[in-house]
């Protein structure tokens, strides 16, 4: 084969390569979209999945600042790690509820 040949050739198969790739790439735009709208269609009838948790009345409320309070659950918070540090007791800290 010469290089005229060759180059010919070169041409015609990157062309029907192309032409391939192009085919394939909106078959899998079209199933993409629709793959999308069937998605959507779930998410807005189903929830996002996570369960619903009561919230968390506060046990335990800062005499300095009000506005911060603990309800006793994760990790002791600063202001009050601090108190216990110098020496008040936590029952000093309960937010008494009258029922």
């Amino acid at each position: 084969m010469s290089t005229d040949e060759l180059w010919a050739l070169h041409e015609e198969v990157s062309s029907r390569l192309a032409a391939t790739l192009l085919a394939e790439k909106r078959v899998l735009e079209d199933r993409l979209k629709q793959l999308k709208a069937g998605g959507e269609a779930e998410r807005a009838s189903s929830s996002t999945g996570k369960r619903p948790y009561p919230t968390v009345v506060p046990k335990f409320r800062n005499p300095d600042r009000p506005s911060e309070t603990w309800a006793g659950r994760g990790k002791t918070p600063r202001w009050l790690a601090a108190k216990l540090k110098s020496g008040k007791r936590i029952d000093d800290f309960r937010i008494r509820h009258v029922a």
